[in-house]
């Protein structure tokens, strides 16, 4: 029986990063368990041509990876919830005129959530993953910091905003430390049957990208009542395309086919490019402006989470309503942009960018950095 000091918990995808992953702390001196989650009906997930996660071949995948390391490995099922907390959270999303980010959902609801109480079933002294991202302790806030990844092309940070202090203190992240061409290279190297997988891209449970499909298909009961109640009022007066005068500009399939900042599919014709600046569920009307209509400088969010403070100098204020300077990104792939953050004392914040940011779409999430520490983030409503 392994120390249980040294025991750690690795959820393996089958993908690369969480195989070297696993190679990783077993070379540190480690005993991982192996420990993929079946998350949903796998049915949804079998579909050729896609990069997704949890599927059959990914679980065989692990396991084979697991056996050549000589680790033990164990499928577990973590179906209970995840319809509830992610498929029909997405739909009520949509449903909102929002954008959803179901990976992190995921992540915060299932994941993170039912590793740590396997690892306490398991006695593991920690929790590993093939995130790309670092955990550090900060001696003079007394406080883990979340720290961005060596290799900033995959840092995955912005996903890990929601992290409590609890599980920071008992999470590892081996590859936070590594370019990712070298995480390919170590996999080649040691044989790993996954080291050219590709990486999973697709939302797992939306296999054919089709999302509004996909609500229609797939939703609860009650998620599908609220859906065709709100679809009742497509009509000859609502399902519009608007400018942003209010003028009509042609019918749509649905408000919640689109998203802000979306300029595909539109099929309205135009001398110049228009985009989706707005949405507005309970009149069935989307509305199309200009590329310069998606610029904002004022980002409200909410159910904000704060892992760390930035530095002394950049705290303006650290009251019950906190106020600092930082940077923040709208979404993953955003560029960090400045200005301040007043975080009120019911996790609500504004954040004041300096200059105007492209496109923010409730739903998303608003996440909060100073250098290359993650400080925390939460969830965009306007």
């Amino acid at each position: 029986m392994a120390d249980n000091e040294k025991k750690m918990l690795v959820a393996m995808s089958g993908g690369v990063d969480s195989s070297v992953a696993a190679y990783l702390v077993r070379e540190e001196g480690y005993f991982p368990l192996g420990v993929t989650m079946m998350l949903h009906d796998q049915d949804l997930s079998c579909t050729a041509g896609t990069h997704l996660c949890c599927t059959p071949d990914d679980i065989e995948d692990a396991r084979v990876v697991c056996s050549s390391l000589g680790i033990p490995f164990h499928v577990v099922n973590f179906m209970d919830g995840f319809r509830e907390k992610i498929i029909d959270n997405f739909v009520e999303t949509y449903l909102r005129g929002e954008t959803p980010n179901p990976c992190i959902d995921c992540n915060r609801y299932m994941k993170f959530g039912k590793l740590f109480e396997m690892a306490d079933e398991e006695e593991c002294e920690k929790v590993v993953t093939g995130h790309y991202a670092n955990v550090e302790y900060d001696e003079t806030q007394f406080r883990y910091r979340l720290r961005r990844a060596v290799d900033l092309t995959k840092d995955q940070t912005y996903v890990l905003y929601f992290l409590s202090q609890d599980q920071l203190a008992r999470l590892y992240f081996p590859l936070g430390r590594f370019e990712k061409s070298d995480a390919r290279d170590l996999a080649e190297r040691e044989g790993l049957i996954v080291a050219r997988k590709h990486d999973s891209q697709d939302i797992c449970f939306v296999p054919d990208g089709d999302y509004a499909g996909f609500m229609e298909r797939e939703a609860s009961v009650q998620v599908k009542q609220a859906l065709e109640k709100a679809m009742e009022k497509y009509n000859e007066k609502y399902g519009k395309f608007l400018d942003v005068d209010g003028n009509v500009l042609g019918t749509h399939k649905g408000y919640y086919h689109y998203t802000i900042g979306q300029r595909r599919g539109l099929g309205i014709p135009a001398a110049d490019r228009l985009y989706v600046v707005d949405i507005i569920p309970e009149r069935n009307q989307v509305i199309l402006g200009a590329n310069e209509d998606l610029f904002t400088r004022e980002v409200k969010a909410k159910d904000f989470n704060l892992i760390s403070l930035p530095d002394a100098d950049k705290i303006i204020k650290d009251t019950d309503e906190k106020q600092m300077r930082v940077t923040a990104k709208v979404r993953y792939r955003a560029k960090d942009t400045s200005g301040v953050l007043t975080l009120k004392s019911d996790n609500t914040a504004i954040m004041l960018f300096d200059e105007p940011v492209r496109a923010v779409t409730p739903g998303q999430s608003l996440v909060i950095y100073d250098g290359d520490y993650c400080l925390g983030g939460g969830t965009i409503v306007s």
